[in-house]
């Protein structure tokens, strides 16, 4: 596991650590027969800033937000240049996260203006949630996804019939709310229960209670082993997984082991007329070649393409891009 990358894939989302088991064997699906899909590489995928949240400035290991109505200062290990704004403005926050080991929870983030709640209202794209300052540095959204969100929904829109989506290791929910709001039916599965509950109280909070989605906590790869069986199908499958993680039965999740068995799982799942397949990778040393590889070999056959590349953020001060992840996605079209 990479400790220089600033994801919530460094520490598992109840914000304990685990005991890293050693690399296990790829549980290694049969290569499947048939052409390969197109390709489109390398596809950088950027947000701007924007009025619910910006990369002000980052630098010296360290990244200036703006999230909603609070500016935060957090470790980025890949920002090694130098800040291009004066430290008055990096001394003008709301919340800095210390790493404060002696501490949990909020305790690990410092208040310099004056103590603010565990909890703060956020927005994206006239989508309502929750915030929160966790002992993990998160805040509970990853805005470099929003190229995925936004993708998705137009996949949903465009297609005019319903749409299934299911979204494993899916955390807060954000991605689950914008495929219901755009008129998919959900499933949302995450180890975390408390990862989930978060997700339930961001769907209340964003007025779409009404909206058909299962919050569900399970192990993400039993799961979709189960739905194989039970014959259960979906149009689009987003994957998130951590580099290393635990089920809620003590699941062991390695990403290198177990994501070739998983993506094949997930083909096993689409329905006959499916619109997508979205991978993310964080904190994990590879390139996205790997990840494109297996995406291309997973969905041989199948048509359409495969594209990968990085999620980046575009900061503000200078202009300059921060990679967050790594991606690679099949599209039927």
């Amino acid at each position: 596991m990479n400790p220089l990358r600033d994801k919530r894939r460094d520490t598992p989302r109840s914000g304990e650590r685990p005991q890293q088991p050693a690399p296990a064997a790829p549980r290694l699906a049969a290569r499947r027969a048939g052409a390969l899909p197109a390709e489109r590489l390398p596809v950088i995928l950027e947000v701007a800033p924007n009025a619910d949240y910006a990369l002000i400035d980052s630098g010296a290991g360290r990244k200036l937000e703006q999230y909603g109505p609070y500016r935060i200062v957090r470790p980025e290990g890949q920002a090694i240049w130098q800040p291009a704004l004066p430290e008055r403005d990096w001394a003008n926050v709301d919340a800095v996260f210390t790493g404060d080991t002696d501490e949990e929870g909020m305790g690990r983030w410092r208040f310099p203006k004056a103590p603010l709640g565990e909890t703060w209202p956020m927005r994206h794209d006239g989508l309502d949630y929750l915030g929160r300052f966790t002992s993990f540095r998160h805040v509970g959204v990853f805005p470099e996804q929003a190229s995925h969100w936004a993708h998705m929904e137009g996949l949903i829109r465009a297609a005019r019939r319903p749409v299934k989506v299911l979204n494993l290791f899916g955390y807060t929910g954000l991605a689950s709310l914008v495929a219901a709001r755009a008129g998919a039916e959900v499933t949302h599965v995450d180890a975390s229960k408390k990862a989930v509950q978060w997700a339930r109280e961001n769907q209340q909070v964003a007025r779409l209670g009404d909206k058909p989605i299962r919050w569900i906590v399970e192990d993400a790869v039993k799961f979709a082993e189960r739905e194989v069986r039970r014959g259960s199908r979906y149009d689009i499958v987003l994957l998130d997984p951590p580099a290393y993680g635990r089920g809620p039965k003590g699941e062991v999740w390695q990403l290198f082991g177990d994501l070739p068995a998983l993506v094949d799982t997930c083909r096993e799942i689409l329905t006959p007329k499916p619109l997508a397949v979205v991978l993310t990778a964080y904190s994990i040393r590879a390139s996205f070649f790997a990840i494109h590889a297996l995406m291309r070999d997973a969905f041989a056959g199948m048509g359409g393409a495969v594209e990968s590349g990085e999620l980046v953020i575009v900061e503000k001060a200078a202009g300059r891009r921060l990679s967050t992840s790594l991606f690679s996605r099949w599209v039927a079209q």
